[in-house]
């Protein structure tokens, strides 16, 4: 699969304002990380062509040397971009920055991110007090802060981490609960002080001072990504299926969890660890499914892969739970509604609530007209229903997939044969 998404971007974010080059074997050549690459070369930051298949290469600006850009900055479909450009670029003392997207980040809250980084001492203005895009930073000599995050966000928690790295004094994020925590482990190996301690990993201190140094990193297979081959492999019938060089980080390993709750045929292979970051190889068969419950305790380790375990709960024997999952209502489309629309529109039960679905599987779902409604990880984990649906589906906007894992259709054209 894919390189990982989360860790492409933050590869490129720490590389461009380390000292020396960064060299990135296995970043995600999709539409996110290339937005996120592009903002940066608007600053002055070197980065080479982002193709499949090639090692890129950045080369660094440090800690405050990225410049003033001459045009708005444009983070696409990517939240990730935007909330975390918002950290790295508010400390820029006297340089004024625009951050836009398409339509549907320009709908996405930013609160979240504005508002504790105004606690440091940040000014960021836009629709709705800052809340949506487009917004505009002007930079400020920050100063540290002990913040308490309202939810477990990676996005949030990195974004904080990147404004302390400038400010005045030590800065402390306390989450509610443990996000993916790519960021700390890339900040240490680029050079940062930073500590993580507290419960379960859930108090991050980071103290200023320290310029970064550009590193080697390789980025592991996006196990968001393997989620779609893991679930067909696990549904359709004679599947047996090897999914390579898997991120297996434990905080993105809800997925995981989840399926064995299901008692799915899955093996973890070849476990190693690569710059820093656990990997193996996952193995899957197909077998019987039994219903699931999960609730918010679990959901930083899995919120990218509710749609396609909403797919999952379709075939298995009783009723599946997902409660906690509110957050899924603000990413790229409100992802509980849109699978609970697109999955009744094939013939499964399924009852909406206000924070997640229940989900009655056992029925034949049939072919329909379904629409991603412009959300890659909702376009995948349709298709995967689609082909254990009887007769022919459409989708529309099928194209969204291409935001994480663009080579998507062509793998399952493969995998059909």
């Amino acid at each position: 699969v894919p390189g990982d998404k989360s860790i492409s971007h933050r590869a490129l974010l720490f590389g461009a304002i380390s000292e020396g080059t960064t060299t990135i074997d296995g970043l995600l050549p999709a539409e996110d990380p290339l937005s996120t690459a592009a903002c940066l070369r608007a600053m002055g930051a070197s980065i080479s062509p982002i193709r499949a298949g090639e090692i890129v290469q950045v080369e660094g600006v440090g800690l405050d040397g990225l410049q003033e850009p001459d045009d708005v900055l444009d983070c696409g479909n990517s939240g990730t971009t935007m909330r975390l450009m918002l950290g790295l670029l508010a400390g820029r003392k006297g340089r004024h920055f625009v951050l836009t997207g398409d339509s549907s980040l320009r709908r996405r809250p930013m609160h979240r991110v504005s508002q504790p980084l105004a606690v440091m001492g940040a000014t960021i203005q836009g629709r709705d007090a800052g809340n949506f895009a487009p917004l505009a930073v002007q930079g400020q000599p920050l100063r540290g802060a002990v913040i308490g995050t309202p939810v477990a966000s990676a996005q949030v928690k990195s974004a904080l981490l990147l404004a302390a790295l400038t400010a005045e004094g030590s800065t402390s994020v306390i989450e509610p609960a443990q996000s993916r925590d790519h960021s700390e482990r890339m900040l240490r190996a680029f050079g940062a002080d930073l500590e993580v301690g507290g419960e379960l990993g859930r108090h991050i201190l980071l103290r200023p001072g320290r310029s970064l140094r550009g590193q080697t990193v390789v980025v592991p297979g996006d196990i968001s990504s393997a989620a779609f081959w893991l679930v067909a492999g696990a549904l359709v019938p004679g599947a047996d299926l090897t999914v390579e060089n898997v991120g297996l980080n434990p905080t993105r390993t809800g997925i995981l969890e989840v399926l064995e709750q299901m008692e799915a045929q899955i093996e973890v292979l070849n476990r190693r660890d690569v710059a820093g970051e656990p990997v193996g190889d996952l193995r899957v068969t197909h077998g019987p499914l039994k219903p699931f419950r999960f609730g918010e305790e679990i959901m930083p380790r899995l919120v990218d892969e509710v749609p396609i375990l909403s797919v999952a709960a379709c075939f298995c024997d009783g009723e599946s739970r997902i409660s906690g999952a509110s957050e899924l209502r603000v990413k790229e489309t409100d992802r509980l509604a849109v699978m609970a629309r697109q999955l009744t529109a094939m013939g499964a039960e399924i009852e909406e609530h206000a924070d997640g679905l229940s989900i009655r599987g056992g029925r034949q779902l049939h072919g329909a007209r379904l629409d991603s409604e412009t959300d890659h990880r909702i376009a995948m984990s349709l298709a995967v229903a689609a082909m254990l649906a009887k007769g022919n589906s459409s989708l529309a906007r099928s194209e969204a997939a291409a935001v994480s894992y663009p080579e998507f259709w062509s793998e399952l054209e493969r995998l059909r044969c």
